[in-house]
């Protein structure tokens, strides 16, 4: 299958100044079409750096996409970066400019003379006519391989991209005849390195390969395969995900789309549970995601006491379960001192479970890391709680 890499045009990308996420969609789409991401570049506005990047670009990849610099102005260096990658000169196409004079009628408005600059394209190329914007786009063939220039405008790009980039490819590399697709499962209350271990053997296989992701308290472990069809994708898939799930057990909590919330208020809802939280953050955290993934509030309550003593905490929680008329109650106690720590407590009516924990990362995290363990805290005491139910019965 053929090879691609992304190229990013702009200075205000290198500059932070705005998010690249043009290269995030060009990759996820192309990938499931079967398409091999070799390497994503950003770059300024400085033509002979463009020009050196396409041209090794060209030495690894069968497909080149650039995003960004095709604008009217001296600062929109793509198409003579492009023609001098592959030693040809810009050439002046009427239709092009026919098409950028009525994009311009349809806004109201009159081209101005450096908008003409943008119907200039490298000799022989194929332009691509832009449905939503003034910049035309094109591809430069050069043997077996091309180059595919696109818009920095997301919008723009996206459509260009599904309309007249896609069936192109699809033709000239016949991409019907393989996909791939992707399977992410979480985890939680296990750290990355741990999981490694765990799983190190099925992270060398080549197809499907196998791959961490690592965020604040949760781990993201991605199986992604190549096949003929999506149904063939995912039968090469399925042994290896069952395979993790002996391996990482309860750890795992869902997939793709899941939430730790999510999870946590359908087993509310099967269940018909409530619960009520108690948070000694005034934003209340914990509480909040839970309430986002279902209509009706949960019974919180913010205390601003110091984690520092359990049993405190304990009999706050408890008082609060009762209060509240739940079934359940649950307590998070995030302290930032010097060291960062938590405490998690859990009452039904005939257990309390109490569970502390340190955390080392950087303190920007520590509300995210506190989040996910505790909400993966509540999620194990409500199996365990449904579990010992069942043995009564």
């Amino acid at each position: 299958m053929p090879t691609l890499e992304i190229i990013t045009i702009g200075t205000e990308l290198l500059l932070g100044e705005i998010a690249d996420t043009n290269s995030t969609y060009i990759a996820r789409t192309l990938r499931d079409h079967g398409i091999d991401i070799y390497r994503i570049t950003t770059i300024g506005d400085n033509p002979g750096r463009i020009t050196s990047t396409i041209k090794e670009a060209m030495l690894r990849a069968e497909i080149i996409i650039t995003t960004g610099g095709l604008g009217p102005t001296v600062d929109d260096p793509t198409r003579q970066a492009v023609a001098d990658a592959v030693n040809r000169d810009l050439i002046f196409d009427p239709d092009l400019w026919e098409q950028i004079k009525e994009r311009f009628r349809d806004y109201g408005r009159q081209p101005t003379e450096n908008n003409r600059q943008q119907a200039y394209i490298p000799k022989d190329a194929i332009p691509i006519h832009n449905p939503v914007g003034t910049a035309p786009c094109f591809i430069v063939e050069v043997g077996a391989s091309c180059i595919i220039s696109l818009p920095g405008v997301p919008r723009e790009m996206e459509t260009i991209l599904q309309k007249a980039v896609i069936p192109y490819l699809c033709k000239k590399f016949n991409l019907q005849s393989q996909i791939i697709k992707a399977t992410v499962l979480h985890a939680a209350s296990m750290g990355e390195s741990t999981i490694d271990e765990l799983i190190a053997d099925l992270e060398r296989l080549s197809n499907p390969t196998v791959g961490l992701l690592a965020h604040p308290g949760q781990v993201d472990i991605r199986v992604t395969a190549k096949a003929k069809s999506g149904q063939e994708a995912l039968e090469l898939t399925l042994p290896i995900i069952s395979e993790l799930q002996s391996r990482l057990g309860d750890h795992i909590y869902g997939k793709d789309n899941d939430t730790l919330e999510g999870v946590i208020h359908r087993m509310l809802s099967q269940k018909g549970l409530s619960i009520a939280i108690i948070e000694n953050d005034p934003h209340a955290w914990v509480t909040a995601r839970l309430n986002a993934s279902k209509a009706n509030s949960i019974p919180s309550q913010t205390l601003l006491i110091a984690p520092s003593d359990p049993a405190e905490v304990i009999e706050q929680v408890q008082n609060f379960r009762k209060q509240a008329g739940a079934d359940l109650a649950a307590g998070f106690f995030l302290n930032i001192n010097e060291k960062v720590s938590s405490i998690f407590v859990y009452v039904d009516e005939s257990n309390t479970i109490t569970k502390s924990q340190r955390y080392g990362g950087p303190k920007e995290y520590a509300t995210l890391w506190h989040e996910n363990l505790a909400l993966d805290f509540l999620r194990r005491q409500l199996n365990q709680y449904w579990f010992s139910k069942i043995g009564e019965s």
